[in-house]
């Protein structure tokens, strides 16, 4: 039984991981060019009057949750709020997609190269992998518990 819940932790773990490395390399291009990410933002539509707020608070958004994947006692709030993130990003790559012509990537090196419905489908399977660790973590709190 205890092989078990420790697959389910290595598991939990590795997801843990791929999303700190994500949310640091995303919030580091995004901070390292902070002048160009505004500009983008600035250029999105929706978004555009908040873009010197928002050029700011998400990478630091991201770096928070990155903290919180870092530490053990607050990884499950880090998994929660990486799947709400990666929603949010999702729902508004969909509705700009319906309903807007020019869509400017904003994203940062690597995922910048990715085409929309590429992020759309990158981000579905980064909300699996958040979903099954939080999943995996309440599996393991009540084989712990019970």
């Amino acid at each position: 039984m205890k092989t078990v819940s420790r697959h389910k932790k290595t598991i939990i773990d590795i997801i843990s991981i791929l999303f700190l490395v994500l949310f640091v390399y995303t919030a580091s291009s995004k901070l390292l060019d902070l002048g160009l990410f505004e500009l983008r933002l600035g250029r999105m539509p929706y978004i555009a009057p908040y873009a010197s707020l928002l050029s700011w608070s998400v990478p630091l958004l991201e770096l928070v949750i990155a903290g919180l994947l870092l530490l053990p006692k607050l990884r499950i709030i880090g998994l929660y709020a990486s799947g709400i993130l990666l929603t949010l990003f999702t729902i508004y790559i969909i509705a700009v997609l319906q309903f807007s012509d020019d869509i400017p990537c904003s994203c940062g090196g690597v995922l910048a190269a990715l085409r929309w419905d590429d992020h759309i489908v990158f981000n579905a399977i980064c909300m699996a992998l958040a979903l099954t660790a939080i999943v995996l973590n309440k599996k393991q709190h009540k084989t712990s518990n019970g």
